[in-house]
C-alpha cells in the first residue's frame, strides 16, 4: 500500500507551484546576497553563516521537490561549503564570498530555464562546482553535476557518536496542496542513518470522502544517526509552517525498549490545529491581478462620483443617504486596495549592495553602502520603475564621484568611501536620495562641456542648480574616456526619462570636495489620490490634498494693496502666488472674490489663485497620452461625476516652471513661451476632453 494517495498531476497546478517556487526563490536570493555581502565585512559572524546555510537548504530542498533537479544539485555543493564553515572546518574568505556570489548568479539563470527554455551555462556551473568541491574536499565520484540530490549531513565534530532520535511528523491540510511530497522528506531522513518508520492511518476517511490533495497519514520514526536535532529540522525547513513536527533525543540505554505505536487521532492533530489558528496566514497574488483590482476600484470611484452628483441634484434624502454610504464604502475599498500595492523599498535598496561590491572591486575603490528608511512604503508600480534610475546614479557616483583611496588620503578623507541610499515620506511624495562623499561636481567643467555641445551660449547667465541640471541632458558627459561603467552620457538621461514617466522630479546638489546628493521626488501612487477640486472659469483642476495647506480669500482690494504684485500677506508671512487663469490662458471674467490655495512645494510655500473651491475629491489618475508628454506641470487628468474633465496639477512643477520662466525673462526672453501657452489652450479645449473620455 502506498504511503499516501497518488493521483495524476494537473499540469496547470504543477506550473503554478513551480512559478510560486521561482518567485519565492528569487526573494530568498535577494536576502541571501545581502547576507553574503554582510558576511564579507564580518567573516566570523556565525549567525550570518547560519542564515546563509538555511537559505541554501531551502532553495535546494524546494527545488528538488518542484522538479528543478539541476538547480538543487548545484545548490547542494554551495550548501556543503557553508556546512563546512558552520562546523569550523572551512574559513570564510573573500574568495569564498566571490565564488558564492557567482553561484547565486548561476542559480538565477537556472531559475529562469523553465520560463525561457534556454539551456543553463553548464560550463560555468561546472567550473563553480569544481572550485567549491576543491574548497570543501567533497566531490562526486565522476566529478560531474549529479542528476538528483541526496541529503548529506556532516557531523558537527569528527568523533561524534551516533544517537537515536524520535521524530513525529504530521502533515497539515495544505502541505500537499503547496506541492510538498512527504515521501521525499522521509527518503531524505533515510539517507542520514538507520530509520524505522511507522505510519499512522487512523484519520483516513471513507474513499468517497477523500480529498486527493490532502495527506491524512502521519508518521512516527526512530532515526539512529550522528546528525544533530537542528540538522533533522533542516530537512523540514521548507514545510515547517504547514506541519506538526517534534524531534526528541532518546536517552542513551533505552533505545532497545522504544516501540513505535500509532497515536490517537485527537492527540495527533490537536497541536497542528492550534498552530494553524495562531499562525498569521498570507497569500501570493500576481501583480497583474492587483493592478486589475486597482483599475476596477478606480472605475468604481468615478461611478460613485457620478452618483453623488445625481443625488445632489435630485435632493432626495433617501438617495442622498444611499449615496453617502456608497461613498464611505468606496473610500474604504480604495484605501484597502491601494495599501495592498504598497511595499517597503528595502528589497530594491538591498539589491544594490551587490552592485557596489562588484564595482568597487572592478574600479579598485573601497566603498561601503549604507541604507536609511528601508521600511518606507511605495506603490509597487513605482518601485518596479526605480531599479534602472538608481543603478545609473550609483554607477555614476562610483565612477565619477568617488575618488581612489590614494586621492582620498591626500584630501584628508577616510580611505573607505560611502554611498548612502535614503528614503522618506514628504506629503504625497517619497524622496529617495543617493548621496556620496566623493569629490563633488565641477560646475565649471559642466558649463564648459555644455557650451561645447551647444546646450547654452558662452555668455549665458544661469544658476548653479541649472548648471547641474544640464547633466540630465541626453548624451551629456564630462568623462574624458569612456569606460565599461560610464562615460557615454546615457545614464543620467535614463534617470530623467524614467523619473519624468513617474511624474517625479530630479534635484542635484553638490559641493566641491564634499560630495553629491541626487534626490528623486516621486508620487506615492500612480492610481488614485486625494485631491481638492477647484474651478477657474469653466475649467476644473485638482490640487493634491497632501500638498495643500489652507485656503484664503483674495479680493480686488488685496491686489491693489500689493500694487499689482502677486504677493499675499498670510499672518505676517509674504507668500507669492500664481493665477491659474493666466497660467492656462483661460479667457473668462475674474470674479470679485477669488481664492488662494496655499501649497507646500520643494521651493517653499506658494499660492494658486482659483475662482471657486468645490471640495475634496477622490481622484482617479488618467494619463494625458503621448501628445501631451511634454506638459510637465500637469500630472494627469480625471473624469468628474458630471462627465467633465479636471486636470491634476503638479504644484512642484508649476513653481519650478514659473521660476525657470522668470529666469528666462531676466535674460530678455518672454516668461511664457508660445509652446507653453499653446499647450495650455489645448488642455482646456473640448477636443482634449472628448479624447480623454
Amino acid at each position: 500500500m502506498s504511503l499516501y494517495y497518488e493521483r495524476p498531476v494537473d499540469v496547470s497546478v504543477a506550473d503554478k507551484h513551480k512559478q510560486a517556487f521561482q518567485e519565492e526563490a528569487r526573494e530568498i536570493l535577494v536576502e541571501l546576497e545581502s547576507s553574503l555581502l554582510e558576511l564579507n565585512d564580518s567573516y566570523k559572524d556565525m549567525d550570518l553563516v547560519g542564515r546563509v546555510f538555511r537559505a541554501l537548504h531551502t532553495i535546494k530542498g524546494s527545488g528538488s521537490m518542484f522538479g528543478f533537479d539541476e538547480l538543487a544539485a548545484f545548490t547542494h555543493n554551495l550548501e556543503n561549503a557553508f556546512d563546512e564553515v558552520r562546523n569550523g572546518r572551512l574559513a570564510v574568505t573573500s574568495d569564498l564570498i566571490d565564488l558564492s556570489l557567482s553561484a547565486l548568479d548561476q542559480i538565477r539563470v537556472m531559475l529562469d530555464v523553465t520560463a525561457s527554455q534556454d539551456a543553463p551555462n553548464i560550463i560555468a556551473a561546472t567550473e563553480i562546482v569544481t572550485k567549491l568541491q576543491h574548497l570543501t574536499g567533497i566531490a562526486d565520484q565522476d566529478g560531474r553535476l549529479p542528476a538528483s540530490v541526496t541529503a548529506e549531513i556532516i557531523p558537527s565534530t569528527s568523533n561524534e557518536v551516533a544517537h537515536t532520535l524520535r521524530i513525529r511528523f504530521s502533515p497539515g491540510p495544505d502541505l500537499m496542496r503547496n506541492g510538498a511530497d512527504p515521501l521525499l522528506l522521509i527518503r531524505e531522513l533515510k539517507q542520514m542513518g538507520d530509520l524505522q518508520v511507522t505510519a499512522n492511518m487512523g484519520l483516513i476517511p471513507p474513499i468517497a470522502e477523500i480529498d486527493p490533495e490532502r495527506c491524512y497519514i502521519s508518521w512516527d520514526m526512530l532515526l539512529t544517526t550522528s546528525a544533530t536535532c537542528e540538522a533533522i529540522r533542516d530537512v523540514f525547513i521548507f514545510v515547517e509552517d504547514c506541519c506538526e513536527l517534534t524531534v526528541d533525543l532518546v536517552p542513551s540505554g533505552v533505545e532497545e525498549n522504544v516501540t513505535l505505536a500509532p497515536r490517537a487521532c485527537e492527540e495527533q492533530r490537536s497541536g497542528f490545529g492550534r498552530r494553524s489558528e495562531e499562525r498569521e496566514s498570507s497569500i501570493r497574488v500576481p501583480a497583474a491581478k492587483l493592478n486589475e483590482l486597482v483599475d476596477l476600484v478606480g472605475e468604481l470611484v468615478t461611478v460613485q462620483a457620478r452618483m453623488s452628483e445625481l443625488a445632489a441634484r435630485r435632493d432626495d434624502p433617501d438617495v442622498l443617504a444611499v449615496s453617502e454610504e456608497i461613498e464611505r464604502l468606496t473610500s474604504s475599498l480604495r484605501e484597502n486596495s491601494m495599501s495592498i500595492r504598497m511595499l517597503p523599498i528595502r528589497a530594491t535598496f538591498e539589491r544594490f549592495r551587490r552592485l557596489v561590491h562588484d564595482l568597487a572591486r572592478d574600479l579598485h575603490k573601497d566603498v561601503e553602502l549604507t541604507i536609511e528608511g528601508a521600511e518606507t512604503e511605495l506603490d509597487k508600480t513605482v518601485i518596479d520603475q526605480l531599479n534602472d534610475p538608481l543603478m545609473h546614479l550609483i554607477r555614476n557616483s562610483m565612477d565619477h564621484g568617488i575618488e581612489s583611496p590614494a586621492v582620498r588620503a591626500l584630501a584628508g578623507k577616510r580611505p573607505t568611501a560611502n554611498i548612502h541610499l535614503c528614503a522618506r515620506h514628504s506629503g504625497a511624495n517619497v524622496l529617495i536620495s543617493v548621496v556620496d562623499d566623493g569629490g563633488g561636481i565641477d560646475a565649471a567643467a559642466v558649463r564648459a562641456r555644455a557650451i561645447e555641445k551647444g546646450l547654452i551660449s558662452a555668455d549665458a547667465k544661469i544658476t548653479e542648480a541649472e548648471v547641474f541640471a544640464l547633466i540630465l541632458e541626453a548624451g551629456f558627459s564630462t568623462a574624458v574616456q569612456v569606460t565599461d561603467v560610464s562615460g557615454r552620457g546615457v545614464g543620467m538621461d535614463v534617470v530623467r526619462q524614467r523619473v519624468d514617466a513617474l511624474r517625479g522630479t530630479v534635484d542635484i546638489a553638490s559641493k566641491p570636495g564634499t560630495g553629491t546628493t541626487v534626490t528623486l521626488r516621486l508620487p506615492l501612487t500612480m492610481a488614485i489620490i486625494d485631491g481638492l477640486l477647484v474651478r477657474v472659469g469653466q475649467a476644473y483642476f485638482v490640487l493634491p490634498l497632501a500638498n495643500t495647506l489652507e485656503c484664503i480669500e483674495l479680493t480686488r482690494q488685496d491686489i491693489e494693496k500689493a500694487n499689482g504684485k502677486h504677493l499675499a500677506n498670510v499672518r505676517g508671512e509674504i507668500i507669492p502666488y500664481f493665477c491659474l487663469r493666466e497660467q492656462f490662458a483661460i479667457e473668462s471674467e475674474r470674479p470679485e472674490r477669488e481664492h488662494i490655495m496655499i501649497a507646500e512645494t520643494e521651493h517653499g510655500r506658494y499660492g494658486f489663485v482659483v475662482d471657486e473651491v468645490i471640495g475634496d475629491h477622490q481622484t482617479v489618475i488618467k494619463n494625458l497620452g503621448r501628445f501631451y508628454k511634454q506638459v510637465q506641470i500637469i500630472s494627469g487628468a480625471t473624469i468628474l461625476g458630471n462627465g467633465s474633465v479636471a486636470l491634476i496639477l503638479d504644484p512642484h512643477r508649476l513653481v519650478q516652471e514659473a521660476i525657470r520662466s522668470e529666469s528666462l525673462s531676466t535674460r530678455g526672453h518672454p516668461p511664457h513661451s508660445p509652446d507653453h501657452r499653446e499647450n495650455a489652450s489645448r488642455l482646456n479645449s473640448s477636443a482634449f476632453r472628448v479624447a480623454l473620455e
